[in-house]
């Protein structure tokens, strides 16, 4: 799953080996069992990011290959989730989620499973991304014809910080065409609605404005998110696929005023929810 300067590397996409749609709900499903036994978690985050991360996964992502960094730590639910879901992850570890002990931790860490880096402050990951991506380019991997992706995990709440914008200034100037970065655009932090904290619209604008190859679309549409990565992975500059989603995307038993950043699962709810997505999950 690489881009390369060469006109064949299209060829190269290996075919999907799961339905991307199945692999949505079942992320869905288990970040939903991670959490409901604590009555409370981050769930909307893998609401948000299922679909984007199961076309990635599903279709695209080469393990072993191409690499994964996931920047916002809480957002790692759906990065265990995903990873299980296609078969990288031990299905089992996800029921020590957050436990003491575990390496399936609430937070991502340095020793979490499912990513090649995964970050605590926030709007660190893009640093390391483009910090694999340059390596690459110093040891001449760009043009090896098995070349590795780096695929960056953002939120919308880290284009608040400069640090996130000092490696997107980076990456462009030295058109680390290796390089995206997948954007959760769900307009939730744990402050409220992030246009509520910072105006950060017209978002795609500021990202052509720093050189890299822009797609804006609905981040749960499946077939949209296909040609983004595809459109993503043929460019000679740094991509950046701003995916409008919602933290309440996939479940509809959550109610309309459901707190995106943190959910909250009393007993009932919570049985609302597997009823839901074990039903289409089936």
């Amino acid at each position: 799953m690489t881009r390369s300067l060469s006109p064949t590397r299209a060829t190269a996409i290996p075919a999907p080996r799961h339905d991307a749609a199945r692999v949505a709900t079942g992320i869905r499903l288990r970040a939903l069992r991670m959490v409901a036994p604590q009555g409370f978690g981050y769930l909307g985050q893998a609401l948000s990011a299922a679909e984007t991360l199961a076309v990635l996964c599903a279709e695209l992502f080469r393990p072993g290959v191409d690499r994964f960094v996931c920047s916002p730590g809480h957002y790692i639910v759906a990065a265990y989730a995903v990873a299980a879901e296609v078969g990288l992850l031990d299905p089992e570890e996800l029921a020590a989620y957050g436990q003491n002990g575990s390496r399936v931790e609430a937070i991502g860490t340095e020793r979490s499973p499912a990513v090649d880096l995964t970050c605590g402050s926030l709007a660190q990951g893009l640093s390391g991304g483009v910090g694999f991506a340059y390596t690459d380019r110093l040891r001449g991997r760009e043009e090896e014809a098995d070349a590795p992706h780096t695929f960056v995990l953002c939120s919308d709440g880290e284009l608040e910080e400069g640090q996130l914008w000092e490696a997107a200034l980076f990456a462009a100037h030295h058109r680390l065409g290796r390089l995206t970065v997948v954007l959760d655009a769900n307009n939730s932090q744990v402050d409220g609605p992030v246009d509520g904290i910072t105006t950060l619209e017209p978002i795609g604008e500021k990202w052509a404005a720093h050189g890299w190859h822009v797609a804006e679309l609905d981040g749960h549409d499946l077939d949209a998110l296909r040609h983004a990565y595809a459109d993503a992975l043929s460019a000679t500059r740094p991509s950046v696929i701003i995916a409008r989603t919602s933290t309440r995307h996939g479940l509809d038993c959550l109610p309309p005023d459901a707190d995106g950043h943190f959910i909250k699962l009393p007993p009932d709810l919570a049985n609302q929810a597997f009823t839901e997505l074990e039903a289409r999950y089936a």
